[in-house]
């Protein structure tokens, strides 16, 4: 068996080019502070050599991991569980790979984020329905790590992606007041943590939405009308039979996502009652599942796929061009989308 031919290493490279190992570890990872014939001779002895820097070598000289980290409130069980972070994380996926960055979800490790991050290497964070004043993304701004906020409110210091909530849940609101109603429960999202239940957070802009759009016909949305649990089939189906056992009788229901509102058409199926003959139900997200159910789900479409897409190029301009670009700060349109699960009241309650 022939003996094994060695790696060229950097020494090898630096003897033939006669100059020390750290100007060798420049001509590839900091020219700028070689002359450049040095950085072409340099360069030229070790294509002659076949060498070439070894990847995590490289990356600890450069202290960079090419890794952009997802920071989530929630466990990944529970994330993933949910059709709208699937379809997110795609967008998040295909942008951060045609980038060359590889993806750390970043959840909470043992029941806390500052633990989770303390173990993340990362380049940079987008952090997900988190509010500025949530604890561990003032750790990362103090940092000085690359951040892009995703549905929070915009900062002029930090780049953020959100969508036109308040607008979406207005036009959805509406459309079930033209259709007659003035009976409805709102089946809202649970804080997944204090710093997520924000005043100018998702959650709070939708409820906004909602309200205008029924102020406008005389009608006042108040708290009692509005139930929150889990984003998820479960958590919707739960909420809208602790409302029936309650003794509601809406003729509608206006659900923050529609995993949540898949979930209420599910028990009031179980309860007899009939989708949108007996009450009508409404959606926020446009996520796959939305056309599928029966009858299929009138929803607010968000861009969800295009939302992850642009967090991930606004984060990557952050990390390798810091400060020579205005930060993005950028709101996707919403717009409502009518399929078979809404209709006109038949009739003033249910029985």
């Amino acid at each position: 068996m022939e003996p094994r031919t060695q790696r060229p290493r950097i020494a090898d490279v630096a003897r033939e080019a006669g100059v020390s190992k750290t100007a060798v570890s420049f001509a590839f990872n900091a020219p700028d502070r070689l002359a450049p014939e040095t950085t072409e001779r340099i360069r030229g002895v070790a294509q002659r050599l076949g060498y070439t820097p070894h990847p995590v070598a490289r990356m600890l000289t450069q202290r960079r991991t090419r890794t952009i980290g997802v920071l989530t409130p929630q466990a990944l069980g529970v994330v993933f569980g949910n059709p709208f972070f699937g379809t997110f994380s795609a967008g998040v996926a295909r942008v951060a790979e045609e980038q060359g960055y590889a993806l750390h979800f970043i959840s909470p490790f043992r029941g806390s984020l500052v633990g989770a991050m303390t173990r993340a290497t990362v380049d940079g964070v987008i952090a997900v329905g988190l509010s500025e004043d949530h604890p561990e993304i003032e750790d990362i701004r103090r940092a000085g790590l690359p951040l892009v906020l995703v549905d929070s409110q915009a900062l002029p210091e930090q780049a953020s992606i959100e969508v036109d909530d308040e607008g979406g849940a207005r036009e959805a609101a509406a459309h079930l007041a033209e259709l007659g109603h003035r009976d409805v429960l709102v089946l809202g999202v649970e804080p997944p943590s204090p710093g997520a239940a924000h005043p100018d957070g998702v959650i709070a802009r939708r409820l906004r939405g909602y309200r205008d759009g029924f102020d406008a016909v005389g009608v006042a949305i108040a708290d009692d009308d509005v139930i929150a649990g889990p984003a998820s089939i479960d958590g919707g189906a739960t909420a809208t039979r602790r409302a029936w056992d309650a003794g509601r009788r809406p003729t509608a229901i206006l659900a923050m996502s529609d995993a949540i509102a898949i979930g209420a058409m599910r028990a009031l199926r179980d309860l007899g009652l009939a989708v949108p003959a007996d009450v009508s139900v409404v959606g926020f997200d446009d996520i796959d599942l939305a056309m599928h159910v029966e009858p299929a789900l009138t929803t607010v479409h968000q861009p969800i796929d295009q939302k992850g897409e642009e967090a991930v190029r606004a984060l990557v301009e952050v990390i390798e061009r810091p400060g020579s670009i205005p930060l993005e700060h950028r709101r996707l349109e919403t717009r409502l989308v009518v399929r078979g699960s809404t209709g006109p009241v038949a009739r003033a309650g249910q029985p």
